[in-house]
């Protein structure tokens, strides 16, 4: 199964890449999070599962460099083969002062947007019982990729986790829109206590799932990665890689993966990924501070000899 058909996006529309002051048309606090949803026609008639979005942070008087960038929750097209009308649905922690600005605008501002950025979930081109993993509120791509998972008749299995119920995302929409439903908290206030990673061979192995579908902190993803290898599936997993520019430019993003003629390079997260094969991150150079250039990767440093 390590070389399950995917069907993958094409490059031109992965290149196609929109900026567009989107209005907020709402906002609602869901758990420990703000659910916001943006009025971006381009964005919503670009973009697949597993994209993200950049938005620009401040105003004209208050202006930060740096964009800020979230997953793509779910978008709902426009009624014309453009997207006019469409919007895009995003969900936020507020951790910063970047994200409290954020979460902060009211309906009718507006938002400087880039997007749809990055590479898309890959989906399979035949049918396969597929579970995916969501950590927090990096479980929110996770529901729009079911969707699409499920018309291709894949039955679906979705296990979220969070530090304690309050920090769990989407639980009601997964009932309703998975097949089946498993809660990890790391207090037990919900669910199992326990990791993620704790009940997931249970899962993969209950269906016999092929692909592991996860989107969450590094740690859950090599943990999440190492188990679907382990019982022979493959694992795509979206990255949470800091992010500076999110279009490609400043380098910041960088991690090694190893490509398929074996070799790692530096890639760029919010380009080449965020979605990368578990089993093709070199999660031993992945550090709790960002990844570090393994010696035997292209165009490392070579010691100085004499």
């Amino acid at each position: 199964m390590n070389d399950l058909p995917t069907q993958p996006v094409s490059a031109a529309r992965r290149a196609r890449v929109v900026q567009e002051q989107a209005e907020l048309v709402a906002t609602t606090r869901v758990g420990a999070y703000q659910h916001l949803t943006l009025s971006s026609p381009g964005v919503a008639g670009l973009a697949r599962p597993g994209q993200f979005v950049a938005l620009a942070v401040g105003d004209e008087s208050s202006g930060t460099l740096l964009r800020r960038s979230f997953s793509i929750h779910k978008v709902t097209p426009g009624p014309s083969s453009d997207g006019a009308g469409g919007t895009v649905e995003i969900v936020v922690s507020a951790v910063g002062a970047g994200t409290r600005w954020i979460t902060s605008r009211q309906v009718h501002d507006r938002i400087d947007v880039v997007g749809p950025v990055g590479r898309a979930f890959p989906l399979p081109t035949a049918p396969v019982p597929c579970v995916l993993v969501g950590g927090g509120y990096g479980s929110a791509p996770l529901f729009w990729l079911a969707g699409e998972l499920r018309e291709r008749g894949c039955t679906v299995d979705i296990v979220l986790g969070a530090a304690s119920e309050d920090r769990l995302f989407g639980v009601l929409e997964a009932r309703r829109s998975c097949d089946g439903v498993t809660v990890t908290t790391d207090d037990g206030s919900a669910g199992v206590q326990g990791w993620v990673s704790d009940v997931l061979p249970d899962v993969i192995d209950r269906r016999g799932a092929g692909v592991v579908y996860a989107c969450g902190p590094m740690g859950m993803l090599r943990a999440v990665s190492d188990v679907a290898a382990a019982h022979g599936a493959v694992a795509q997993v979206a990255v949470e890689e800091a992010m500076a520019c999110g279009i490609g430019i400043c380098m910041t993003c960088v991690m090694p993966v190893v490509g398929s003629d074996g070799l790692t390079r530096m890639v760029r997260s919010c380009v080449e990924g965020p979605v990368f094969r578990g089993d093709r991150v070199r999660w031993d150079a992945v550090t709790a501070t960002g990844a570090v250039v393994p010696p035997d990767a292209v165009g490392a440093p070579r010691a100085v000899t004499r």
